[in-house]
């Protein structure tokens, strides 16, 4: 392997760090912790590990960590009710609802019915539409954890071609606006992309989010590219895989991120930035 590995338990790590310090920072002028209130219906056996490492996560950096596990059968007007609660209770700067919910529940009309101010997740189509208009406040977090491991190892974006594969809401669509604010070229794919390859050759920065395991042929990647492997496929044998072939790949990239390990704990730490931003910016008390 020739490619650098992206740590991002590391860069995490730090970042966790950072947002500890802006915990204590807040105390020494007697102000309150950040809170977070994380919301888990049902018992969705990954559901449950998410969760339970963004409770672990706020823990560590200090958070006042509200947790609500509500049954299988909560009822729509249940969780709504739950949300109107939580808006209007001033410890609370950040709501999280884990998803998927439910079958019977309806998430679009839950995640718009979180103030932008506590949408720590960065879902909600204002926060989404701030990030459109060159003026982020709270950034989605996987796509903007992204930027940090970019930025951690001096990625230089202008002149850049940048190609993300997925056009999720959640992952796709905004990593295309955080690289666009950094100045790169963008191309997304998507299923309806014909000759992927083509695209992914061209690629100086690879984003590949599809949730594909080995969708991209490491053969496929231009020599000195920087790949970040967002996908996170459990394959048969219980071995966790991404949507880049690894091996391979990592013969020609400069840059790599590994999974697990790479983008999946930076999720969490820009979690808690978010968290903190809103703090200290939108409920400056």
């Amino acid at each position: 392997m020739s490619a650098k590995l992206i740590n991002g338990k590391e860069i995490a790590a730090k970042v966790r760090q950072q947002v500890a310090a802006g915990v204590e920072a807040r105390k020494e002028q007697g102000l309150r912790a950040p809170g977070l209130a994380v919301v888990l219906v049902g018992n969705d056996p990954a559901s449950e590990v998410y969760v339970g490492n963004k409770r672990k996560a706020c823990d560590e950096v200090g958070f006042l960590s509200l947790s609500y596990d509500l049954p299988e059968d909560t009822t729509q007007e249940a969780l709504e009710a739950l949300i109107d609660e939580l808006n209007e209770n001033q410890s609370v700067d950040g709501i999280l609802v884990q998803l998927p919910l439910p079958p019977h529940l309806d998430a679009d009309p839950i995640l718009l019915k979180i103030r932008p101010d506590k949408d720590v997740d960065g879902f909600h189509p204002y926060n989404v539409g701030r990030l459109t208009q060159r003026s982020p406040t709270l950034r989605p977090c996987t796509p903007a954890g992204i930027i940090t491991l970019l930025d951690s190892i001096d990625t230089p974006y202008k002149g850049q071609h940048a190609v993300i594969v997925g056009a999720s809401n959640i992952v796709g669509r905004p990593m295309a606006m955080e690289l666009l604010l950094k100045g790169a070229t963008i191309s997304i794919c998507h299923r309806f992309t014909p000759d992927l390859e083509k695209f992914v050759r061209d690629a100086d920065i690879l984003v590949a989010a599809a949730g594909k395991p080995g969708l991209i042929k490491g053969e496929w990647i231009k020599p000195g590219a920087t790949v970040i492997d967002v996908g996170i496929n459990r394959m048969d044998n219980g071995k966790l895989t991404g949507d880049v072939e690894f091996e391979t790949a990592a013969e020609r990239a400069t840059y790599i991120t590994p999974v697990p390990g790479g983008v999946g704990p930076m999720t969490i730490a820009t979690l808690l930035e978010n968290t903190l931003h809103s703090a200290n910016v939108l409920h400056k008390d």
